[in-house]
């Protein structure tokens, strides 16, 4: 009768080599259930652009509105690029905006979040609304612009949520603005995100905005 110590070498390498199998599997396997439940790497928060400027890769309808984008990143401490990024997918510029689910003006901001009164599609207004949800988006995603993205677009709720939970329209949304967002801290004067927003039907969003702001 065998003992294990009498056991041919090969034989007694049979229980270490079906542990490192298990091992592998396992890693490959808690690799994919992460892949499905991540999203996918978004770039750091950039320095904040340069005082009076955004992007020139914006569409001419956001630019329109640089010198207020950066007045109001100044007074919600925001990088003016990220507010052009959330006005560029909300609206492409265009202050009477307005959507299905009643989203309203340059930041398409809900009506609940207005006090009794206020004009919601005013761009001082809509831009106050906004930006403070922006801001305390980007606080819950420890200034990550992606999840803050996915935040003001899902809500804040989707911040802390894994990424195969998400919304389709979220996805989407993240994929957009972190692609763009970081085209635009990159320094480039192109952005083939923002290109295939506008072919996936942004075009339509700016067209109307050009002539809502008398562009054309």
């Amino acid at each position: 009768m065998y003992t294990y110590s009498t056991l041919p070498t090969p034989v007694r390498l049979i229980p270490l080599a079906v542990l490192l199998f298990i091992i592998l599997v396992g890693g490959v396997v808690t690799q994919l259930l992460l892949a499905v439940n991540l999203p996918p790497a978004e770039p750091p928060l950039a320095e904040p652009a340069l005082p009076g400027s955004i992007s020139p890769l914006f569409t001419p309808e956001v630019r329109h509105w640089s010198s207020q984008i950066v007045q109001w990143s100044q007074a919600y401490d925001l990088d003016p690029n990220l507010v052009a990024t959330v006005m560029q997918i909300e609206s492409c510029g265009d202050p009477e905006a307005v959507s299905s689910s009643g989203a309203q003006g340059l930041f398409q901001v809900m009506p609940f979040h207005f006090a009794e009164g206020e004009n919601m599609r005013d761009p001082d207004t809509n831009a106050r609304r906004g930006l403070e949800y922006l801001a305390r988006g980007l606080s819950l995603a420890n200034n990550k612009p992606g999840l803050a993205l996915a935040g003001y677009n899902g809500g804040h709720s989707q911040i802390s949520k894994v990424w195969g939970s998400w919304p389709a329209e979220t996805k989407r949304y993240y994929y957009w603005g972190s692609g763009i967002y970081a085209e635009a801290s990159a320094g480039n004067d192109f952005s083939p995100t923002l290109e295939e927003w506008l072919k996936a039907g942004g075009a339509s969003l700016c067209a109307r905005a050009r002539t809502q702001l008398g562009l054309q």
